[in-house]
């Protein structure tokens, strides 16, 4: 059992988050800043754990988080069930350890951007001309010429995201694998993918740059006019995100396989 004993709270803007956390939640405990915190209760949906995990990221203090589904999907989320439990929901809570990739761009300009990305990274097309992307693997190239919507490099813990909508796999957790998305590719026009080692190292390089501008989008963070993204596991970045016995990430992703 782990022991958590100074538990921070943060509570998404949704009305029913601020309900949930004024009627329930708030009296559970004393609640300290995150910055005192041992670990982190998040009230929301996807999109505000995902926003909470970018904002320890973006502060290099990163303690573990357990969240609890006060959004839609919550696939990153435990149920909101039982919130008298929550401490000792907290206490036989597992730990999943998570890592982001590193996203480094060069614009058109030459300016330089890193960012991270939990779920995925994609690059989009940003006019009505279709995309003009070359895609190398560990510095070889794989694809002179991807014309498409998009692409996109998944993570596990982000495969039934964005990626499963754009009918890329379903990667389980421990699988040590990313997922390579075409998003409706023109060119080559039977290509559906790949998927790679996480040891690898993704490089697209936006070809017609002027005629066909690209947007490199890592989770909630967009970059316009993208000249190159370069990609690879941020291993010194661990997220560690807390789950109740029996409903983790990973019986999660195996359950969404046999959706009918």
């Amino acid at each position: 059992m782990a022991d958590y004993n100074r538990l921070a709270l943060l509570v998404s803007d949704s009305d029913r988050a601020q309900e949930a956390a004024a009627e329930v939640y708030r009296p559970l405990a004393d609640w300290v800043p995150i910055e005192e915190a041992d670990a982190v209760v998040v009230l929301g949906g996807d999109g505000f754990m995902l926003q909470s995990l970018h904002s320890m990221l973006d502060s290099g203090r990163i303690i573990p988080a357990y969240g609890v589904n006060l959004g839609t999907v919550g696939f990153l989320m435990n149920r909101n069930r039982q919130p008298d439990k929550l401490l000792s929901r907290l206490a036989r809570a597992k730990e999943l350890n998570i890592s982001p990739l590193a996203m480094e761009a060069e614009t058109q300009d030459g300016r330089t951007e890193r960012f991270c990305a939990i779920n995925e990274v994609s690059l989009l097309r940003e006019t009505r001309q279709t995309a003009k992307i070359e895609v190398l693997v560990d510095d070889k190239v794989r694809i002179k010429e991807l014309v498409c919507d998009g692409v996109l490099l998944s993570t596990p813990a982000g495969s039934t995201a964005y990626n499963l909508s754009a009918d890329g796999p379903i990667l389980p957790l421990d699988s040590q694998l990313l997922a390579l998305t075409p998003i409706s590719a023109f060119r080559p026009r039977r290509w559906k993918g790949a998927i790679l080692p996480d040891r690898s190292c993704i490089t697209f390089r936006v070809l017609e740059s002027e005629k066909r501008p690209v947007a490199a989008v890592a989770d909630q963070r967009e970059l316009r006019d993208v000249a190159e993204v370069r990609l690879e596991i941020a291993r010194d970045k661990t997220l560690t995100l807390l789950f109740d016995p029996g409903h983790t990430l990973d019986e999660r992703i195996v359950a969404e396989q046999f959706q009918v």
